[in-house]
């Protein structure tokens, strides 16, 4: 069974996802397409390029996380240091390892840039130069809009397939002021140079679950799941930070922001009837020295809520409520979305 998969970002979290797709996998579902926000780029660029199921658990758990702190000579200065960072390079940490350590794993899988990944699928509504494995989701701040990579590198003067994945994923992952946007240099339609500064696609999409819709009004061809790392929207409150520092007042402005979205965004019980909902407790994405006791928790989480949604999904059902072209009530709200059954879970 062929299905699209849409990962939500998350940090360190991220090993949840890898327990929901086990999930997937073992249920007999071949991922046809996956889309991904931060953590979700990460786990969706390694699914993508064909990294079996163990594989990807055994790297997602030994990866030294404390190793994606990596600071320039500067920043050894103490706080002056990450200050100068801040000013002039905007940001603390710079990415370097994530990036290397991701390129390095893409390479040995073959799947170094998105041509690797550039598929033939005649069936999509997509036009051929959008028919890709991976679609990896940035804010361009610059232009303050969401960029879908490798879809909108045209609009850079790029050529989508010489880019490489790690270099979309590293700009997914750059959490505002924590590590160094990514910049993409090109020109305007007067030839005038303009410097694009790329930071986490979660600012304007951390759960980008519509992203593979068909848009001709053709039914879908299967179904599209969603992996969001938070509890069920019914249970959801708006997060809370500790803002004591500069860095704290930006990761609680992002994050409050992203919430907001988020909390908007699943009211639709389309989305809600077709989303995997892994209770992360309260484990942040910054969490950077998770321990292994940590780890099994987020795993299993996100093993049991997959598991959970595929024993009571209908997508007969589900495509013939949502994607039939009937009115659906959207303002009925997720309490509706439990009374249909289990044929629309």
């Amino acid at each position: 069974m062929d299905a699209d998969l849409v990962l939500e970002g998350g940090g360190v979290k991220g090993i949840g996802l890898v327990g929901s797709f086990a999930s997937l996998v073992e249920a007999g579902y071949e991922i046809h397409r996956v889309a991904g926000t931060s953590a979700g780029s990460i786990v969706g660029a390694l699914i993508a390029a064909g990294m079996p199921v163990d594989d990807l658990e055994r790297v997602m758990r030994e990866v030294d996380y404390g190793k994606f702190e990596d600071q320039s000579f500067i920043d050894h200065l103490g706080l002056v240091g990450k200050g100068i960072s801040l000013l002039f390079d905007k940001g603390i940490y710079e990415g370097r390892y994530l990036h290397q350590w991701l390129d390095g794993l893409l390479a040995d899988l073959g799947k170094r840039t998105f041509g690797d990944l550039r598929i033939e699928d005649p069936g999509s509504s997509l036009p051929p130069e959008r028919q890709y494995r991976l679609v990896v989701m940035a804010s361009d701040v610059t232009r303050g809009e969401l960029v879908r990579l490798p879809w909108d590198y045209p609009r850079y003067g790029l050529d989508p397939d010489e880019q490489l994945v790690a270099d979309a994923v590293r700009a997914s992952m750059s959490i505002p002021f924590f590590y160094e946007p990514v910049q993409l240099k090109w020109r305007g339609p007067d030839g005038r140079p303009i410097v694009s500064y790329l930071v986490d696609g979660g600012m304007l999409s951390n759960f980008p679950v519509e992203v593979f819709d068909r848009t001709d009004g053709k039914a879908p061809r299967w179904p599209t799941f969603g992996v969001k790392l938070s509890a069920k929207r019914i249970n959801m409150r708006m997060a809370k930070f500790d803002v004591t520092s500069t860095l704290g007042l930006a990761r609680a402005m992002v994050g409050t922001m992203t919430s907001f979205h988020d909390q908007i965004h699943i009211d639709d019980p389309s989305v809600i009837a077709r989303t995997i909902f892994v209770d992360t407790g309260h484990v942040k994405a910054t969490d950077f020295d998770l321990d292994e006791a940590t780890q099994d928790m987020l795993f299993e989480h996100g093993r049991h809520a997959a598991t959970k949604l595929i024993s009571s999904w209908n997508f007969e059902r589900y495509a013939r409520t949502y994607r039939s072209g009937d009115v659906v009530d959207l303002t009925a709200g997720p309490e509706a979305v439990e009374a249909l059954g289990s044929d629309h879970a």
